[in-house]
């Protein structure tokens, strides 16, 4: 049986300048949307997601370059966002599994994993300490 595939934004800033921002006006019609199933046939047995890389690229003696690149995952990581720190770019990258839900900034991502490793902390404590009450 095969599963519904999610649909992505796919873009990347440095040939497209509307990837930077989607939420602004009129982004949406501007960059294109993908069904994940589609455009990744040779992974069908895959449950599809999308994600959105930020690198910031450090040029020598130069400003550095903010690049965004949306598109459809299927490798999963462990983390809902995760980063790397590497000689010539720092880069962040952010998986969510919901139609179009690679146009939110960085930080509404990093906020939601946030919230949710807090809400999992609170619960762990509170049954640990319901669990050695004496």
């Amino acid at each position: 049986m095969l599963r519904a595939a999610v649909k992505c934004f796919e873009c990347n800033s440095a040939n497209n300048s509307a990837c930077l921002d989607l939420n602004l006006p009129r982004m949406h019609s501007i960059v294109p949307v993908v069904d994940c199933g589609k455009t990744l046939p040779h992974v069908l047995s895959k449950q599809f997601f999308c994600r959105k890389i930020t690198q910031t690229i450090l040029h020598p003696e130069q400003t550095p370059e903010v690049r965004i690149t949306r598109s459809c995952g299927w490798i999963k990581h462990k983390r809902a966002c995760y980063t790397a720190d590497n000689k010539d770019h720092l880069e962040t990258v952010c998986q969510c599994f919901g139609d179009m839900c690679n146009s939110a900034s960085t930080i509404t991502n990093v906020k939601v994993a946030f919230l949710t490793a807090t809400v999992a902390i609170l619960t762990v404590c509170r049954n640990w300490r319901e669990r050695n009450v004496i």
